[in-house]
């Protein structure tokens, strides 16, 4: 339910802070003391539509600030969590008004789309009046209030199921038709690149592996002639080793004899021979690293080419020509057993379409009878609301052949305000007045079925007093024992039966500035506003005793 209301400079109002309870609430006050502005200023919060005009004249913006307290599952509370807006605790709706045009929403301080706002605060509240174009009176809302009336949620679930199966199934069985149509086109290309990739038979990783090896392997064969003459300059006929290992022999056989002049070169000589010797034997191990069959780089090139030739061919990298292969192999098998397949998805297309439309029929009887009795239920309050010559009719369009994942119905509220007089939608058949109490008559016999947390009604009671007046207000603190109301009312009737009573007035802040005031009223100062509501500008006792009457007979 709504528990706050602040506004700052919105029009009149310059500064407000409200706080609303459960059950019913009512505005009242002289006509011109700003009640629409209040009204304007919550559906403002609830994402209606921005206006520069709304800026209080000479400020740079407004806002308004509605602020809700409703259950831990209500949906609203889902779309948040849906949309990754944090809903602990109170759902705070707030609207800043530019006045160059300019609007900006926030859910519990975050930025949002006024969108979603306006989502938002479709589930929190509905706002019900004369000019009303919201809430009942939308075509689409109607099938889901008769679901919510009739108990049938479940069944529609069933339905929503049994419909996504249906489309499942359908778009397997249309999927694999188009395969096998395309596969049958393509069936000679088909069979001959599967052939040709089966010859192959590419590998995952193949040609990164190939290119590696292929390059190494170019690299050794460069160098293998460097290496080769090396190794035979160390090893071959003309290698210095044994010479200079002859020469180390007779120097050593003499160095005892002159030792001072002979160590240091017998020394070097040693040390040059083991040097060499290591790098003879380093050519040699590197030779055999290095031996390789030319033939193998052919291979590996051959191999290599014939991989890339393939991707170029079928237009992919080398890589996905395995998974090519696999899906063409498959294409192929599908062709040759694609009509049992294609028969058994065409079966399961058909189960699932009679699964559905006994479960879409059965619904449909279930909204006829809600729909029924409906109709009874609303024409039990028309009378005391002056429609007793008027009928309520929900008008129910099914057809089997058209399905969808609510059913198989269209329906539409409908009225007939006069005998012999054609029945239409509510919104074009009835008049103002009319439409109020059709809708207030829908309200109480929905009682919080399918309803926001919070209703508004603005001046349902317009033309209308006496007994009107009264069944008016008795239906209004009926439906407040099941959900929120707000009303603002010119009715003293309707005013004694609320639980809450707000009084709307101007007052002059300057000489040349007003602003509105509401202020909350109780007991005395209740009873006053109420014999002003009876008797007028001018204030009779008789007028405060009759208003004392009706808050009596109200037991408020």
């Amino acid at each position: 339910m709504l528990v706050a209301l602040s506004i700052r400079d919105i029009v009149l109002i310059d500064r407000l802070d409200l706080e609303f309870a459960k059950g019913m609430s009512v505005l009242t006050g002289e006509t011109g003391a700003g009640k629409s502005i209040l009204l304007d200023s919550l559906s403002l919060a609830i994402g209606g539509r921005g206006d520069a005009g709304l800026v209080r004249h000479g400020e740079e913006q407004g806002q308004v600030t509605a602020v809700f307290d409703v259950a831990g599952d209500h949906p609203a509370r889902t779309l948040l969590r849906e949309n990754g807006v944090e809903d602990d605790g109170d759902i705070i709706l707030r609207r800043i008004q530019s006045s160059d045009g300019r609007t900006r929403a926030f859910l519990n301080d975050q930025p949002v789309s006024v969108g979603l706002m306006r989502q938002t605060g479709s589930l929190l509240v509905e706002i019900h009046g004369q000019h009303d174009d919201r809430a009942l009176v939308d075509p689409e809302t109607h099938r889901e209030l008769i679901d919510s009336f009739g108990g049938l949620t479940k069944d529609v679930d069933k339905v929503a199921e049994a419909f996504a199966a249906l489309r499942t199934a359908e778009k397997s069985a249309r999927d694999h038709a188009t395969r096998i149509e395309t596969a049958r086109r393509e069936a000679d290309f088909l069979k001959s690149a599967v052939d040709e990739l089966s010859a192959l038979a590419p590998k995952l990783g193949e040609e990164e592996e190939l290119a590696e090896r292929r390059a190494t392997m170019m690299q050794v064969e460069k160098i293998a002639g460097d290496l080769n003459d090396a190794f035979e300059t160390l090893n071959g006929s003309a290698s210095p080793i044994p010479e200079l290992a002859s020469l180390l022999r007779r120097l050593e056989r003499k160095a005892d004899q002159v030792p001072h002049l002979l160590n240091a070169p017998v020394r070097g000589i040693s040390m040059a021979l083991d040097q060499l010797e290591e790098a003879r034997s380093g050519l040699e191990s590197a030779l055999r690293e290095t031996d390789f069959d030319p033939r193998e780089l052919e291979s590996t090139e051959e191999r290599l080419f014939a991989l890339r030739a393939a991707a170029r061919k079928f237009s992919c990298s080398a890589d996905e020509l395995p998974a090519l292969a696999a899906r063409m192999a498959e294409d192929l098998s599908d062709l040759d057993a694609g009509e049992d397949r294609l028969a058994e998805l065409e079966g399961a297309v058909t189960k699932a379409r009679d699964a559905y439309d006994a479960l879409a029929v059965k619904l449909s009887v279930k909204r006829e009878k809600a729909a029924r009795s409906l109709e009874k239920t609303v024409a039990a309050e028309l009378p005391a609301l002056k429609l007793e010559r008027a009928k309520f009719i929900v008008a129910t369009t099914s057809d089997a052949s058209v399905r969808a994942r609510s059913g198989i119905d269209q329906m539409e509220f409908h009225v007939q305000t006069n005998p012999g007089t054609r029945p239409g939608p509510m919104m074009k058949v009835a008049s103002g007045g009319e439409l109020s109490r059709f809708l207030l008559a829908l309200k109480v016999s929905l009682a919080d079925k399918g309803s926001a947390p919070t209703l508004v009604f603005d001046e349902i009671d317009t033309g209308v007093g006496g007994a009107v007046a009264e069944a008016i207000g008795v239906r209004l603190a009926r439906l407040a024992a099941t959900v929120q109301v707000l009303t603002v009312t010119h009715a003293p009737q309707v005013a004694a039966r609320a639980a809450g009573h707000f009084l709307i007035a101007k007052e002059a802040t300057s000489k040349t500035r007003v602003a509105t005031r509401v202020r909350r009223i109780e007991d005395d100062l209740r009873r006053e506003e109420i014999a002003r509501m009876l008797a007028g500008s001018t204030i009779t006792e008789e007028a405060r005793a009759a208003a004392g009457k009706l808050m009596a007979e109200a037991g408020s």
